[in-house]
């Protein structure tokens, strides 16, 4: 496995408490310069395991991350649990999540206008937010509603002129249990976007499945709800 890509790593039977982090499933080469074709992205796919043992991912430092599904499969909530303050370097890792842009426009002074009244500005913040992250040069990772297909070859883009690579980490979570998901945090998305998000998702995974992510990704994670339960970590180093 050359370095743009992820590396999984399992902890077998679960233990009391997490087992240390065991040798990658490929030798880890020289990050290649900027611009120089590299060999396919690697896809590594942790649907649907009969038993699904614990499970961390470990990416290049300064790498970008983009956390993909549909609304209500639990992006959110797994970046908040697995993401890292750090890197193996010990600098930052940015965790950007138009949800707290929105929790914290919600918490000002336009607290008791509709929420659809600014929720312009609150774009606004979030990708501006997500500029000066990727513009810092650490490791970033980055909530994808998977509609907004400019937003990963921004990325990707920023990332080959940088020499660093984007990863994918795709939630494949049925619809129905993405709308219980909607319900349980309160906010629902319409019918007619729910529907688009089903599409670009769909979308996302056929192209996942194919290998076939766009250029300047060097890996993508599938993962089902069981799997995303069991991701204890993502590291960087």
């Amino acid at each position: 496995m050359h370095s743009e890509a992820a590396y999984a790593t399992t902890a077998g039977a679960a233990p009391p408490e997490p087992a240390p982090v065991p040798a990658p499933i490929a030798p880890r080469a020289t990050r290649r310069p900027a611009g120089r074709p590299t060999a396919g992205p690697r896809i590594t796919d942790l649907r649907g395991a009969d038993r699904t043992p614990r499970t961390a991912l470990r990416f290049p430092p300064g790498d970008l991350i983009v956390v993909s599904g549909l609304p209500g499969s639990g992006k959110s909530t797994l970046m908040a649990r697995v993401v890292p303050c750090r890197d193996g370097r010990g600098a930052r890792v940015h965790r950007v999540d138009s949800q707290d842009a929105r929790e914290r426009w919600q918490r000002g002074r336009l607290r008791r206008l509709p929420y659809a009244l600014y929720r312009p500005l609150v774009r606004v913040a979030h990708y501006l937010a997500l500029r000066r992250a990727v513009r810092s040069g650490a490791s970033v990772v980055v909530h994808d509603c998977g509609t907004l297909a400019w937003v990963r070859r921004w990325l990707s883009r920023a990332a080959l002129r940088d020499g660093r690579r984007v990863h994918l980490v795709l939630l494949d979570v049925p619809p129905e249990a993405a709308l219980i998901g909607q319900r349980a945090r309160g906010r629902r998305v319409s019918r007619y976007a729910f529907a688009r998000h089903r599409r670009a998702v769909r979308r996302l995974v056929a192209r996942a499945e194919a290998a076939r992510l766009p250029s300047g990704f060097g890996s993508a994670v599938l993962l089902d709800r069981p799997a995303a339960g069991a991701l204890e970590r993502v590291t960087f180093g």
